[in-house]
């Protein structure tokens, strides 16, 4: 066996046996603050101690998650690098970049951490309260009326074409770098509205005009569905855990059965609440039909829309 083969199995070895010696990282491809990296902040104590591990995290961000991804992507299939990551640079950013870095394949599903409904919102002041307004807004200036997104090419992005699209419309796409910077574009009046994680919506104040989702959400009751208005449009924000492709069978059982038993932990589910962040576990199994799912419905969404970009 090859040095380096001989190595990458003994690295497992050690994540197999749970000793404290091995050091494993979880690369988070977005930047500090942002959703998900919150989840990473609150799942890393209880994941550790259940791998039984050094499990520390690093924030790898930039291209709407592609860059971190790659660096996984890339690393040995040994269960010492994980990734965790939101939906978009998974689901979306292989199908929306002609020369994306890598394909969804290239990644093992480890597990499901959680799931929120997509939560289109403005500022309270912006004098839109309800879809017929947007509408009404965008076709007095069609496509002047600025939006927000995380990232080209994000799940923001992406829920917003699908919307403009059903309605009929134009608007203006502008994009951040996650979030944070376009709450705060919003806040000054760059933009008029942001699709996003729901806990904004109380954290800064907004208003939740409807939800990309199967049902309305919990936190914001008064938020009708876009199905309920007539458009089948379901774009769940959604987090996991994912490993390089190739990492032993073994070493994916255990890295799903401590995640599984990290989000029935009582001070996990506690905090993610509070934050807004519901808890949603699927096994390995499951996340990966989950992922293959995702990752059809955005290739077609991106190839109807023609928002492909070349690079």
């Amino acid at each position: 066996m090859p040095l380096a083969s001989r190595l990458a199995a003994m690295l497992a070895g050690l994540l197999l046996s749970g000793q404290a010696s091995a050091q494993v990282q979880m690369v988070i491809p977005w930047p500090a603050g942002g959703g998900t990296d919150i989840i990473g902040r609150l799942v890393q104590p209880v994941l550790a101690e259940e791998l039984g591990v050094q499990l520390i995290i690093r924030n790898v961000g930039g291209a709407t998650g592609t860059i971190g991804t790659a660096e996984v992507v890339r690393a040995k299939p040994d269960g010492t690098t994980l990734l965790l990551t939101s939906m978009a640079a998974v689901a979306i950013q292989p199908s929306f970049r002609a020369n994306a870095p890598y394909r969804a394949d290239q990644l093992a599903p480890v597990c499901l951490v959680a799931e929120a409904p997509a939560t289109l919102m403005t500022p309270k002041t912006s004098g839109l309260r309800t879809v017929a307004d947007i509408a009404a807004r965008a076709r007095a200036a069609p496509g002047q009326v600025p939006y927000a997104s995380g990232g080209v090419g994000g799940l923001g992005h992406l829920a917003m074409t699908g919307l403009t699209r059903a309605l009929g419309i134009e608007m203006n796409h502008v994009p951040f770098r996650g979030s944070g910077d376009s709450v705060l574009a919003m806040q000054q009046g760059t933009v008029l509205m942001l699709t996003a994680e729901a806990n904004l919506v109380q954290q800064y104040g907004l208003h939740a005009i409807a939800v990309f989702a199967e049902r309305r959400s919990a936190d914001t009751p008064d938020a009708p569905t876009l199905r309920e208005l007539g458009h089948d449009l379901v774009f769940p924000l959604w987090t996991g855990i994912f490993a390089p492709s190739g990492t032993p069978d073994t070493v994916l059982d255990r890295l799903d059965g401590a995640c599984a038993r990290t989000l029935r932990t009582p001070s996990v589910v506690e905090t993610m609440t509070r934050a807004a962040h519901p808890i949603r576990y699927l096994n390995r199994a499951e996340f990966g039909r989950y992922v293959r799912a995702e990752v059809g419905k955005y290739a077609e969404l991106i190839a109807a829309s023609g928002l492909r970009q070349a690079d």
